[in-house]
């Protein structure tokens, strides 16, 4: 009987260095095309967070508030290590995540830390969870991008669906007005403006990762929409701030991507 437990292929990613992580790794493991971020951010009490901190970071506040953002967008001409994988270029993914940062010599990096991570792939998720202890779920996925008949370039409302247990669930935005540059100091710049990634590992040490993107316009939302099981998803304990009204959406156009070789920070 063939083993199911496992995807049938594994992408190989790069195993994670070991240094004081000040300098980035120049090593690229993934390049791919973010687009069309619908990003609905909610007020969350810290210590619900707290024991989501990956070891050598700490919280990052906008405003002396904790955010969390559930994300929806698409992964685009996806590469890993120079390989474009059949089947697993083009692909929805939907998370939720919070921010931290963390002190270097040359200052604050300012990052995000996942609570969850959905894609429709499950060798995806699979090599993610295995290799790299990052909390993916592979399901079933799918996404409505509308846009404008005058102009193929503004986007009118970004959705993406998945099926839970049987149930769909979605987070839906609907946008207002043109794209802006982001301003400086804003909340979306705070959201979106977080170059780093971490990730707690089975044995208590850190992996940090660099994300390098341009600053991406955005969309102010007219309307946005969380429909979910939280509790199933994510724990009991989010259901209080995701089942609030977010605290602000938007949608981000999004851009080219690359993401770095992970770096195990030293105790």
């Amino acid at each position: 009987m063939p083993n199911r437990t496992k995807p049938w292929f594994i992408l190989k990613l790069p195993p994670a260095a070991t240094n004081n992580g000040d300098n980035p790794s120049p090593t690229v493991f993934l390049t791919a095309e973010w687009r069309f971020l619908a990003l609905l951010n909610f007020e969350i009490e810290p210590a619900i967070l707290q024991p989501h901190i990956p070891t050598g970071t700490e919280l990052d506040f906008w405003n002396g508030k904790a955010l969390v953002s559930i994300v929806g967008f698409l992964f685009q001409n996806t590469r890993v290590r120079g390989i474009s994988i059949p089947f697993h270029r083009h692909f929805e993914e939907v998370n939720l995540r919070f921010y931290v940062r963390r002190k270097t010599a040359e200052g604050w990096r300012r990052g995000v830390v996942f609570i969850r991570e959905l894609v429709p792939r499950c060798a995806i998720a699979w090599t993610a969870r295995t290799f790299y202890n990052e909390p993916y779920l592979a399901l079933p996925m799918s996404h409505c991008i509308e846009k404008t008949t005058d102009s193929p370039e503004k986007i009118k409302s970004a959705a993406y669906f998945w099926r839970f247990k049987g149930k769909e669930n979605f987070v839906r935005l609907t946008t207002r007005g043109a794209a802006q540059s982001l301003q400086e100091h804003s909340e979306a710049e705070f959201i979106t403006e977080h170059y780093w990634g971490y990730t707690a590992q089975r044995d208590g040490s850190t992996l940090e990762y660099q994300v390098e993107h341009p600053r991406w316009r955005v969309w102010d939302a007219a309307a946005a929409e969380l429909h979910c099981d939280i509790a199933g998803l994510y724990g009991e304990k989010f259901c209080p701030a995701l089942q609030a009204s977010p605290a602000s959406a938007f949608l981000a156009e999004g851009s080219p991507v690359k993401v770095y070789a992970g770096v195990r920070l030293k105790s």
